[in-house]
């Protein structure tokens, strides 16, 4: 449960009753076709309401009132509050929902200064933020800042992130400006991704400021400090509806002539992320799954019905769970209460709602099955969501990316192929978009029997425009970076994927252990994304080594790793490392100095003996193919860690006479340069032995 509202000692901070506005729209249609029939806010991540993380986090902060803009599926959302416990006596805040005609952010923010709610400064955070950032240093970084100048009038929260992080927003590259002396935003741009990382900073603001910082490795979380002069912002530009887009970026264009300034707190510790798209949804519930956002994690049981329990390998079950003796569940998964899994059913790294029916000999993987869904004999389901209610019949297939809503039903035999989004309600025609109607079943979509049809989004949906600014040329879930086949899927693991395209199995990293079942290989490629993705954020943020091998043994306790795991994973972050300072204008000699040297005691903690020195060297080499400068930075490594004492001449000449790393002539061609270390390496090692050899002989 979240702690009461604290009170500090301060004199501001006695006076101003700490106020919250959660913004319970989305006002955009990622996630269609849920959102057709509930808002985002009531959608579940793990089994809980999407909008109880962010009160709660509200309530850990000591919030004392929070007001709930809503302006569509109102209704439900202020039934859910006045049932929660939020609207009781025992709550930590007083909560009121405010109802609006609002269709963006702007609009909500002009009707909130209409009425005249805000009596100070206050926090704004959307109804899909889960976090567990502290807090007390940014409000208090803000109130200093305003009681110096009145013209201090926002202060964004962001988490530092690192480059590389499967919840950063996939659309836009945000890159912020900022002036390190005062914390102000200076500058703020989206920049297109796959184009120049060109920024148009004008003139004015590099001559006004002597050194500023251009970051683009921070989380936009969704978590604002505003002023009540912010909302009077809002309210004289009355077309402004984006936050970002227009609060941010107008504000900034108009410093000049009225002086406000917007300001930035970047957090390093905890976890915050927007759930904005189904990618978001996907990552950030295998992060509370995994535990990344404790104390937010289903055996917290935050809800009080709730009765989960943590089990071996991350697996959450709810009481009155039955599971038939020969089905398994894998680890990284939730049950809810009184879900029934029938014989011979395998479930994989898949949430499952309560009450859900999950017939005999079904395999689910990767998936989301909500409340009261009901799953057939012999069904296949791939990395979908099946929303409340909904049924698929017997010997199914639901392929991956497909969107199955509420109460939906797929009869017998039926496929559903990839990102397909079925529905049985449709928008109306018309002005007022917002107003559903039920739409005509679709026998060729769901079968006979069946209920729903396949759901088109018209041109004028929100969704497109955000594809069309990220420059998507072709407008389906996979395109627009939201579709669930693109959940496993980012710019990193395509590169991975690229790189063993063109390799032989022999050559690739899973040839290491080859003999392994697909469940396990795929176990195995989520460890080393997540793993590698921390080492890397770690180095590139230059923390102490002994705190990233820390996080690294809590993941392998967690997931069981085995120790070519983590080799491969310090192999590869590495690289990457290595690589993006090299992209910065480092020479490949100075990037491997630089990322290696004062980092070593990562890399000796896993490669002790020549075994393992070869195999690291054989998952640095895989990884290197693809890279710039691939056969320099493989050469330099080599110099390095065989001067520094971390390979020896036997593990580097093991590596060499593997026949693994000449197994393709990419392979080949990125370790030739290396070839006077491993000589020379091996002739020391040859006169070492000659030497004990003569001094045995003695």
């Amino acid at each position: 449960m979240a702690p009461k509202a604290r009170k500090t000692g301060e004199p501001l901070e006695a006076k101003e009753t700490l106020q919250a506005v959660i913004i319970a729209d989305s006002y955009e249609d990622r996630f269609l076709p849920f959102t057709l029939e509930r808002p985002r806010c009531l959608l579940t991540l793990a089994n809980m309401p999407l909008i109880e993380y962010t009160c709660e986090w509200l309530a850990s902060v000591g919030v004392e009132e929070v007001f709930v803009c809503s302006g569509n599926h109102t209704d439900q959302v202020e039934t859910y509050l006045n049932n929660s416990r939020w609207t009781k006596d025992t709550s930590p805040f007083s909560l009121e929902v405010v109802r609006s005609t609002s269709t963006s952010v702007g609009d909500a923010m002009r009707d909130l200064d209409q009425k005249g709610l805000m009596k100070g400064d206050f926090i704004c955070v959307y109804g899909d933020v889960i976090a567990n950032i502290p807090f007390d240093a940014a409000l208090k970084a803000h109130r200093a800042r305003r009681e110096k100048s009145k013209n201090a009038i926002m202060t964004m929260v962001l988490r530092e992130a690192g480059d590389y992080h499967r919840t950063k927003d996939q659309h836009h590259r945000r890159c912020f400006v900022i002036d390190p002396e005062t914390d102000r935003c200076i500058h703020y741009e989206q920049v297109r991704p796959r184009t120049s990382p060109r920024l148009n900073i004008p003139e004015e603001v590099l001559k006004d400021h002597v050194e500023i910082d251009m970051r683009e490795d921070l989380i936009d979380c969704g978590i604002d400090i505003y002023t009540p002069d912010a909302l009077a912002q809002w309210s004289d530009s009355f077309d402004w509806k984006l936050p970002r887009q227009d609060f941010v970026h107008g504000v900034l264009q108009d410093f000049e002539t009225f002086g406000r300034t917007i300001h930035t707190y970047i957090v390093n510790e905890g976890y915050a992320a927007r759930v904005n798209t189904l990618r978001a949804y996907d990552a950030t519930t295998k992060d509370v799954v995994s535990r990344w956002a404790f104390p937010y994690c289903p055996d917290t049981n935050i809800l009080a019905d709730q009765s989960y329990q943590l089990q071996k390998g991350n697996l959450y079950k709810e009481d009155g769970v039955v599971l038939a003796r020969s089905s398994t569940v894998s680890h990284r998964s939730v049950l809810g209460k009184a879900t029934s899994i029938g014989e011979g059913s395998v479930i994989t790294n898949s949430i499952i709602g309560r009450r859900c029916v999950i017939g005999r000999r079904v395999r689910v993987e990767n998936a989301y099955i909500w409340d009261d869904a009901r799953v057939g004999d012999d069904t296949v389901i791939e990395t979908a969501v099946i929303a409340n209610e909904a049924s698929i019949g017997k010997k199914c297939h639901v392929k991956r990316g497909a969107l199955v809503s509420y109460g939906v039903r797929i009869a017998d035999g039926v496929t559903v192929e990839e990102n397909t989004r079925i529905t049985r309600f449709k928008r109306k025609r018309g002005y007022d978009n917002n107003e559903v109607c039920q739409g005509v079943t679709d026998p060729k979509v769901v079968g006979e029997g069946g209920e729903g049809f396949r759901l088109d989004l018209d041109e004028d949906e929100e969704y497109m425009y955000e594809a069309m600014l990220a420059g998507a040329q072709e407008l389906n879930v996979t395109t627009d970076g939201d579709g669930i086949s693109d959940f496993e899927s980012g710019d990193e693991e395509d590169e991975y994927a690229h790189s063993r395209e063109p390799t032989s199995r022999s050559g690739s990293f899973t040839s290491i252990a080859s003999d392994e079942s697909g469940e396990t290989k795929r176990d195995h490629a989520k460890f080393h994304r997540e793993a590698s993705d921390s080492i890397f954020d770690g180095l590139q943020r230059e923390q102490d080594p002994d705190h990233i091998q820390l996080e690294l043994q809590a993941q392998r306790l967690t997931e069981n790793a085995e120790d070519n795991q983590i080799r491969r994973a310090v192999a590869v972050a590495f690289s990457r490392r290595i690589a993006n300072l090299i992209e910065g204008g480092r020479t490949a000699k100075e990037a491997v100095a630089t990322a290696i040297l004062p980092n070593q005691r990562l890399i000796k903690a896993c490669v002790k003996e020549a075994g393992e020195q070869a195999e690291f060297l054989l998952f640095l080499q895989t990884d290197l193919v693809h890279r710039a400068q691939g056969s320099k930075v493989l050469l330099h490594v080599a110099f390095v860690l065989a001067g520094e004492d971390m390979v020896d001449g036997d593990g580097l000449e093991m590596w060499w006479e593997d026949p693994r790393s000449v197994a393709t002539e990419e392979l080949k061609k990125v370790r030739a340069e290396t070839q006077p270390v491993v000589d020379q390496m091996a002739g020391e090692s040859e006169d070492d032995d000659d030497e004990e050899e003569e001094s045995d002989d003695e």
